[in-house]
């Protein structure tokens, strides 16, 4: 499993609109917007800029503004939309709670922002968490109901179920009727 980075997030706030390192920054920070699913300070977030730009997923360029230094404004390169489009389609989302936490939530986010459909982005990361908790429950019976591997899979099973209750209330206002 690669590791959990903020990579396409950022390319999907760029296709939205070309942006500088603090426009982006302030999206990360705002509970409103992705503050409460990323954790970024500026120095982590200028290395992935960076790392994107040396990936060719953006690009850079200058950009005088009156009264402040200039400032450079990213954009998405064809490249940078062909890793993001393949990320929004994902076809097997991780059904771990904190890829469901960080990476679902930044998928719809970014769908919403670029007004792009999220029923299929909903239904796979379903499909995920079923599967999951069905592999789970199947672990789970041939297991001793005393011993750790037990436990486990029965606190897994209880995270997936909670996490397929909260996207059948998430619907809602998903898909508002």
């Amino acid at each position: 499993m690669n590791a959990l980075t903020p990579d396409e997030t950022i390319l999907g706030l760029l296709a939205a609109q070309p942006q500088h390192g603090y426009q982006l920054l302030e999206i990360f920070n705002d509970p409103d917007q992705l503050g409460l699913v990323w954790n970024m300070s500026t120095s982590q977030l200028y290395a992935v800029i960076k790392r994107l730009e040396r990936q060719g997923f953006i690009s850079g360029r200058e950009v005088l503004t009156e009264n402040a230094p200039p400032r450079t404004e990213y954009a998405l390169t064809e490249t940078g939309q062909s890793q993001l489009g393949a990320w929004l389609e994902e076809a097997y989302p991780s059904a771990s709670v904190r890829r469901v936490r960080v990476e679902f939530l930044s998928r719809l986010y970014i769908a919403r922002l670029l007004e792009r459909p999220t029923a299929s982005i909903v239904a796979r990361q379903r499909q995920m968490c079923e599967l999951e908790r069905a592999r789970h429950l199947h672990s789970r019976q041939s297991r001793n109901p005393q011993g750790m591997g037990w436990l486990t899979s029965e606190f897994v099973v209880a995270q997936l179920e909670a996490i397929l209750q909260w996207i059948d209330r998430c619907e809602g206002v998903i898909f508002p009727v």
